[in-house]
């Protein structure tokens, strides 16, 4: 403007916003102005790297330099070190249903994960969904990763197969929070029964399951593949709904369990 419409200085600020001051104020590059700030904030990195600003400040203080906590904590910023704390996930207050047995199949059923590690030491994770109403094993799957998504294909193949449950009760983990799972839920005419955070007592059908899946299979090996986890955890899970005797169901395995009360329940309609 002053070189092309021969403006005065003044007037120009005045038609850009720009001080005058501004103007005349040489440039200056504010790491090398502030680098001994900059020497020191990177020299408390090395000595508290899990350290924020405020302490930083305070030990700076201690020593003596002689900036305010102004301008440290600018340089702080310039420097990028102000990373945002990652906030708790505030959940909704949970009312969970009684733990009552159901009186037939597939009215609830629970899911819950575990985690197990190979002999290289890879962790994977296994999501277990169990029937309440006879403790029966309905699926197992293992991988290293399990995502709302990888929950979905599991219920639609359970879908298919057996039906699905009218609730289906689980904590308050990401995968059961996901939007595609809570979405699918939905659509498919399950109620998602939330448990209150840190109190897996009242998920105990699945908590049982778990603990007996870990004592009887995941303890007494130590396995080499996620191949070899599948085929020694389905083996078990087979065993566990056709074999094994359970206490709260008078000493029957699950699938016996279920077959004896539906005969049981056809006598007395028939009578």
């Amino acid at each position: 403007m002053i070189e092309r419409h021969q403006l005065s200085k003044a007037r120009s600020c005045r038609c850009v916003g720009l001080s005058r001051g501004a103007l005349y104020r040489s440039l200056v590059d504010w790491a090398q102005r502030d680098a001994p700030v900059v020497n020191a904030l990177n020299g408390l990195l090395e000595e508290f790297p899990r350290s924020g600003f405020w302490k930083y400040a305070g030990i700076l203080s201690r020593r003596d330099y002689p900036w305010n906590h102004k301008r440290i904590y600018r340089v702080y910023c310039d420097l990028g070190l102000n990373q945002p704390r990652r906030k708790k996930r505030r959940l909704p207050e949970r009312e969970p249903l009684p733990l009552l047995v159901p009186e037939k199949p597939n009215q609830v059923w629970s899911a819950d994960f575990m985690s197990d590690s190979l002999y290289r030491g890879a962790r994977f994770r296994l999501f277990n969904i169990i029937d309440d109403y006879n403790r029966e094993s309905l699926a197992i799957e293992i991988d290293t990763s399990l995502r709302a998504t990888r929950l979905v294909r599991v219920f639609e193949r359970l879908k298919e197969t057996r039906g699905l449950p009218d609730i289906l009760r689980v904590d308050n983990g990401p995968e059961f929070l996901g939007q595609v799972f809570v979405d699918w839920c939905k659509a498919n005419g399950i109620f998602i029964d939330y448990i209150e955070p840190g109190k897996p007592n009242q998920n105990a059908f699945i908590e049982r399951f778990n603990r007996s899946l870990r004592r009887e299979a995941l303890d007494l090996y130590l396995f080499r593949s996620l191949a070899q986890v599948r085929q020694i955890i389905e083996v078990w899970r087979k065993q566990y709904n056709e074999q094994r005797p359970h206490d709260s169901l008078g000493g029957l395995p699950p699938s016996v369990y279920a077959t004896e009360n539906q005969k049981n329940s056809s006598l007395e309609l028939s009578t």
